[in-house]
């Protein structure tokens, strides 16, 4: 496997436990406010990963802190305007509109490159987001409060991702991974004093939660995603991030008993198609969306 193939692989996984991380949150925010689950969430996680590549942490630059800094605030964002979101609109409007973090990063691309995106990226586009549509939709859309929340924060989030694609090659990834985290802990944590009354989990399934969230969901999640951006690109990175309502659909099931429905097996399909055909496009499998260069000489 090549390296990049390698780098999509690893991504797979973290959408996995991103998929996982639905089933943390609602349990989380059950006795716990918004802040208190972000602050403790990427708190956990910094210190978690931090002791494993303590290494790494102690010799980080001042450019490594900045672009950790900033990503770190965004990252913070994300969570926050996510939690508050779903706590004011409809699961199907919520997974819609977060899930355009898909379509907005390769268009985001296209626009700083100055072209249009591929013809297999368009196709993964046009495939990903009728499999979103078919797996989220139930009828009308109505737009309240969180649908706007919503909205900004796939903003956010793609945003998140391009800047990662272009930080990472920069400066050391594990260390500059973990330290975002540990900004959006800081920046949650003032937070908390401020809007809210810092507690700790107080149950049994709160203290599973906050710490799947942590270490599982964060520490594993987001360095892993910074190093597989090294190999791999922004377009690719939002496509995969598609599968995380199948994964999350799956652990639903799993664990609190829902059922595999047509609508899923249907929208889950439309997207592994969509992320198939992107990847063959590396691999020029595909002659009608990437002709070889001999070809296009001839032509």
């Amino acid at each position: 496997m090549s390296i990049q193939g390698k780098a999509n692989l690893l991504m797979v996984i973290v959408t996995m436990f991103w998929g996982l991380s639905y089933t943390f949150m609602v349990m989380g925010l059950e006795t716990l406010a918004v802040y208190n689950v972000v602050a403790l969430r990427c708190i956990i996680a910094f210190f978690v990963a931090g002791i494993i590549f303590y290494k790494r942490m102690i010799k980080v630059d001042i450019k490594t802190l900045k672009y950790a800094a900033i990503q770190g605030f965004i990252l913070f964002i994300v969570f926050v305007l996510s939690l508050f979101g779903l706590e004011t609109t409809s699961v199907s409007n919520a997974g819609f509109i977060l899930s355009l973090t898909v379509i907005l990063v390769p268009i985001f691309s296209s626009f700083i490159e100055k072209k249009l995106p591929s013809r297999a990226v368009s196709f993964a586009i046009i495939c990903t987001m009728i499999g979103i549509t078919v797996l989220t939709a139930h009828g009308s859309f109505t737009f309240h409060k969180g649908d706007i929340l919503l909205a900004i924060t796939a903003l956010c989030y793609s945003f998140y991702l391009l800047l990662n694609s272009s930080f990472t090659r920069s400066v050391e990834s594990i260390s500059y991974g973990i330290y975002q985290l540990g900004f959006a802990g800081l920046y949650a944590l003032v937070s908390t004093f401020i809007f809210e009354t810092p507690t700790l989990p107080n149950t049994t399934t709160s203290w599973i939660a906050i710490i799947g969230l942590g270490v599982i969901c964060s520490a594993f999640c987001f360095v892993g995603q910074t190093v597989a951006q090294q190999f791999t690109s922004a377009t690719n990175t939002g496509l995969i991030f598609s599968l995380e309502p199948i994964f999350a659909a799956m652990f639903a099931m799993m664990f609190i008993g829902e059922e595999i429905t047509v609508k899923i097996v249907i929208g889950g399909s439309f997207i592994l198609i969509g992320n198939f055909v992107a990847q063959l496009e590396h691999l020029h499998v595909l002659r009608f969306i990437k002709k070889p260069e001999h070809e296009k000489a001839i032509n």
